[in-house]
């Protein structure tokens, strides 16, 4: 009588799938453990991730350096506005999915000991929409890098401004750019960080207007989506054109840095346009 043997699976189809990750680019199946000493970039073909706004923060800053401003600014219904759902039952699904209060966070730390302020945008809270305290943490952050007289560091993850706020969100474009308006005038630095993605209102405002700006590998970087631009100057668009290496290759983009050369960039850009103390600070 045959010998029946009892069925195995692998032992990675046996674990949970929690600690398993497919990559999106290749297809290779990541564990969790491992992806995060990589950074969250896929070391069999370099697709980058999307970070969380505490990841980010992590990768960039020296430990305990951070010091978080404005954490309790949270988005109102200015609007009564309803789609499928209520606006603020869409703001508490994503402050309970993601633990922040809202798309963006900001505060003061520390790059290879260079004083910043530093804003850092979350994907995961309702696709990184700009409404109204996106927008004002920006500015205050514009501000209080102006105050302090330190550079500014904004990294951008965001799919556009907040529809659910209308204008007042539309409205965030031009308090922004007035905030870094003055940051320029006072000739502090200010250098943007574009992830994947960068586009709408973001793109348009902020994101695209650094002293330097750089950009991680293959990141998603525009106003308009693909379809809208063609239609809109009714012709074929090249491939990739709003990916990061092209906005590079077309002179657009400083830099493209892959993840794990970022804090160190970071630091070099600091080091070399650091602000000069005014004459009453050099005073005393």
């Amino acid at each position: 009588m045959p010998v029946k043997f009892p069925g195995f699976r692998s032992r990675r189809d046996a674990l949970p799938e929690r600690l398993w990750t497919r990559c999106p680019s290749c297809s290779e199946q990541l564990f969790n453990k491992a992806l995060e000493k990589t950074l969250h970039v896929c070391p069999s073909c370099g697709h980058h991730f999307r970070l969380g706004s505490a990841d980010r923060l992590a990768q960039l800053l020296d430990p305990a350096t951070f010091e978080e401003r404005d954490a309790g600014l949270s988005s109102q219904d200015p609007l009564g506005f309803v789609d499928q759902k209520p606006y603020p039952d869409r703001v508490a699904a994503a402050k309970l999915a993601t633990g922040l209060p809202d798309a963006a966070v900001w505060g003061f730390g520390a790059i290879e000991g260079q004083r910043v302020a530093i804003v850092v945008m979350d994907f995961g809270f309702m696709g990184g929409s700009m409404g109204a305290v996106v927008g004002e943490k920006v500015a205050r952050a514009a501000e209080g890098a102006l105050a302090a007289r330190v550079p500014l560091v904004i990294v951008s993850a965001s799919g556009g401004a907040r529809m659910q706020e209308g204008t007042l969100a539309l409205m965030q474009l031009a308090k922004t750019m007035a905030a870094l308006e003055r940051l320029r005038a006072a000739h502090v630095p200010y250098v943007s960080v574009m992830s994947d993605p960068t586009t709408g209102g973001v793109f348009a405002s902020y994101a695209a207007m650094g002293d330097v700006n750089l950009a991680e590998p293959n990141a998603l970087i525009g106003f308009a989506g693909a379809r809208v631009g063609a239609g809109t100057i009714g012709q074929e668009l090249p491939p990739g054109f709003q990916r990061s290496e092209f906005l590079f290759h077309h002179g657009f983009l400083d830099r493209v840095v892959a993840r794990a050369d970022l804090r160190r960039e970071l630091a070099a850009l600091l080091r070399y346009l650091a602000p000069r103390p005014t004459p009453e600070a050099a005073r005393g």
